[in-house]
């Protein structure tokens, strides 16, 4: 009988404990974070480490801004093209999740996750670029934590912060100095519009920047901006 409660143990009861453990301290750390600003996240860490296999000397560029040092455009422009009813939903959009999921299905792989700004930041701050069932359900997880941690102008602060904009560039003040020499707080609507972009591909973007698809896009972007409803 002891043997079998050891069994039990083993199989059962500590993974469960180790799960719970890793959930308080994905907790803690956004609770540290609601008025504390995150140096860095995994995904950054992991982009580092991919740079510096071939360039030891890499370095990111990223410099945090405060939320009222970065341009209205570009916070308006990040809504309408990543998530329109991002101060409506309470973290997850369960009906672009469906359209995604159907989509993943008629692929037979995960090609779209449905994600929300929320969720992106979920995945950004813990998680690896691995695309899988398991760690979407991470990814909800962790998403609704943000969700009642934080309000929405916070969660949006930290994630126009550390989001990727290209080569080895996160956050707003460094994509606008990449891109256009100025800070963020200085961003017009066609540059917001035109980072906002970028931001589902922001590595090929980067390479790719006269893109007739980008040009496309940032015009139809800017045409949403005005209706973007700001937290």
């Amino acid at each position: 009988m002891k043997f079998l409660r050891r069994i039990l143990f083993w199989i059962v009861v500590l993974p469960l404990l180790l799960f719970l453990l890793l959930q308080t301290y994905f907790l803690v750390q956004i609770v540290w974070w609601t008025d504390h600003n995150p140096s860095s996240t995994s995904f950054m860490r992991h982009q580092l480490d991919v740079l510096q296999e071939k360039n030891p000397d890499a370095r990111l560029q990223h410099k945090w801004v405060p939320y009222n040092r970065i341009s209205t455009h570009l916070k308006r422009a990040v809504i309408a093209s990543e998530d329109d009813s991002f101060v409506d939903h309470e973290g997850v959009d369960w009906e672009a999740m469906q359209k995604a999921y159907e989509k993943n299905q008629k692929k037979g792989k995960v090609v779209s996750g449905g994600s929300t700004i929320t969720q992106q930041l979920a995945k950004n701050l813990f998680l690896s670029g691995e695309r899988s069932y398991l760690r979407k359900g991470q990814e909800l997880i962790i998403t609704y934590m943000l969700e009642w941690c934080m309000d929405k102008e916070r969660i949006l602060e930290i994630y126009l912060n550390v989001v990727e904009w290209g080569v080895g560039v996160f956050g707003a003040e460094a994509a606008s100095q990449h891109y256009y020499g100025i800070s963020a707080a200085a961003l017009g609507p066609a540059q917001a519009a035109r980072l906002a972009v970028m931001l589902p591909k922001p590595r090929f973007f980067d390479k790719h920047t006269g893109s007739s698809y980008l040009q496309r896009r940032t015009e139809l972007i800017l045409k949403r901006m005005n209706s973007a409803e700001l937290p």
